[in-house]
């Protein structure tokens, strides 16, 4: 088995890894197609659902959502890992998706996001119809006497 080596794949990795916007850390997503919809969903636990904004503008839907702080009083931190604030979100939707029926639903810290397909996009089947004469070509009668060697073709 051979391996295929790609120096820059790894290159590539790395400066994916070292530029990727806090937001999406603090915003990771799953994406994937369900029957005739795409569906988006957002782990965004600790946000107040109030504070969830999905808009969409010249097919880029933005997701934002705030994390505030929790009143805590005076403490002493020794660590603290989960980001604060506003968090965003963007995807760019492609000309196949219905943006007028995207539905939004947040359910235990848990953003989902249903982009349905649109009809224009669908996939249809074209049915063939058989119509019994074509113009200008031959017509073909089939001589149904059963001769000792088979059935006799004829074109007129």
């Amino acid at each position: 088995m051979q391996t295929r080596f790609d120096p820059f794949r790894e290159l590539d990795r790395l400066f994916t890894d070292a530029l990727r916007t806090p937001a999406s850390v603090g915003m990771p997503m799953d994406l994937y197609r369900s029957g005739e919809s795409f569906v988006a969903v957002f782990d965004l636990p600790g946000v107040d659902p109030s504070t969830i904004d999905v808009d969409i503008e010249d097919r880029t839907l933005t997701i934002r959502a705030e994390r505030r702080a929790e009143a805590t009083g005076e403490v002493q931190w020794l660590t603290r890992e989960r980001p604060l604030g506003t968090m965003a979100r963007q995807l760019t939707l492609g000309p196949g998706v219905a943006m007028d029926r995207i539905e939004a639903a947040y359910t235990d810290g848990v953003l989902t996001l249903t982009i349905p397909v649109a009809e224009e996009a669908k996939p249809r089947k074209i049915s063939v119809q058989r119509s019994s004469t074509i113009e200008g070509a031959r017509t073909v009668e089939v001589d149904s006497t059963n001769q000792s060697e088979g059935h006799t073709l004829t074109s007129a």
